[in-house]
């Protein structure tokens, strides 16, 4: 199932703003994971195991916001006043740092797979686990943008879907949203 980041980024997509599109995807990704690897490294043991539950409301607090905020901003303007909008460009890129941040899978892997990673690297040494963090870059970063270019390219195979394909990607990101807080509390 596509993530935030890539709805976010096919928005970009209809909007033809590739390069804040691919920003989107790999940029967003990269300031969070490298926090995310400082706060792991020294406060592994001090992060609270619920903290991917609780990071979910915000996280859907933070999709459902901007989904509406951009769906909002469409009503107003033409395909391409939404182009040229430097505002809905910065809350684009902002919003997807938030999304990473606030995604509960990013917890979860940081917690539940890279933490105990990088717990061992520091007993026995980190040379065995780099392997492991570069390959995990490269298939994250190569599979996400991979993604992006074939559902923009199905997307552009039709062309009753293309002029719409910023409304859906907002659909589908108040849906992931929605579908966060529902999920955060039946774990409740």
């Amino acid at each position: 199932m596509p993530s935030p980041l890539h709805m976010i980024a096919l928005a970009q997509v209809a909007l033809k703003r590739w390069a804040v599109a691919l920003f989107v995807l790999v940029g967003a990704p990269l300031i969070v994971d490298g926090a995310l690897l400082l706060v792991t490294f020294f406060f592994y043991e001090r992060v609270p195991q619920r903290i991917a539950h609780d990071v979910a409301y915000a996280g859907g607090i933070v999709l459902i916001g901007f989904a509406t905020f951009s769906l909002l901003q469409s009503r107003h303007k033409s395909q391409q006043e939404m182009a040229q909008s430097s505002a809905l460009t910065s809350t684009s890129v902002s919003v997807a740092i938030l999304a990473e941040l606030a995604a509960p899978g990013t917890w979860v892997y940081w917690l539940t797979l890279a933490g105990p990673i990088i717990a061992e690297g520091k007993k026995s040494g980190y040379g065995h686990i780099v392997p492991f963090f570069a390959g995990s870059l490269l298939g994250y970063y190569g599979a996400a943008v991979l993604s992006l270019l074939l559902m923009a390219w199905g997307a552009g195979l039709h062309k009753k879907l293309r002029p719409r394909l910023f409304l859906i990607a907002n659909v589908l990101l108040l849906v992931l949203g929605i579908s966060y807080l529902f999920r955060a509390y039946l774990s409740h």
